[in-house]
């Protein structure tokens, strides 16, 4: 049996998603990277934005290692902030700064993560209060599922705009086939949804 180190395991989920979820934006254009594909507004670099200030949040303030310190926050990740400030980049917030910040964001996260014991006892101030307090353990897997959970969405956002799909670019854990076969596969589905609709 091979030993284990949980946190090893569990950074290194984190870490998978958050290449994953980068990746996404790999040779797309300034327009293609900010369009909202979804009627709520999804899209690829919002997703970036958001999930940055994800682990902002719960591998900083939660457990007393705020990021801003030297400097004020954003105002997307103030409480005054407009309502899904975070889920969108301004025309002026560049793509570079989006991954510049996500990219500062894990070096602060795994700082946290390094530097304290899975059971460190952490308060999440926006979460009920019965629920405030929280290990270390337990927000690497509430934030592992919230990036995993963002990835999958910019998967589909991804094949909407190109067709790209796959976990990875060396790592697409796709099955094999041309744009016939996949055409092909999915008039077979629509078929198969079409005979179920109908019973």
């Amino acid at each position: 049996m091979t030993a284990s180190d949980p946190k090893t395991d569990l950074l290194r989920y984190l870490q998978e998603a958050r290449d994953a979820l980068l990746w996404k934006l790999d040779g797309l254009s300034e327009y293609d990277v900010r369009r909202p594909l979804t009627p709520t507004g999804t899209n690829l670099l919002g997703l970036v934005k958001h999930v940055a200030g994800v682990e902002l949040g719960y591998f900083g303030d939660t457990f007393g290692r705020p990021f801003f310190v030297a400097e004020p926050p954003p105002r997307w990740y103030t409480d005054d902030a407009e309502a899904n400030a975070d889920m969108w980049a301004t025309a002026d917030e560049s793509r570079e700064e989006i991954i510049g910040l996500y990219h500062r964001t894990w070096e602060h996260a795994d700082a946290t993560i390094a530097a304290l014991p899975l059971d460190a006892i952490g308060h999440v101030p926006w979460w009920p209060q019965e629920r405030r307090e929280v290990t270390l353990h337990r927000i690497l897997i509430h934030v592992i599922g919230d990036v995993q959970r963002h990835a999958g969405h910019a998967d589909i956002v991804r094949e909407l705009i190109d067709g790209t799909a796959g976990l990875l670019e060396a790592k697409d854990n796709m099955p094999p086939g041309d744009q016939a076969w996949w055409a092909a596969y999915r008039s077979g589905l629509e078929g198969v949804a079409r005979e179920a609709g109908g019973r």
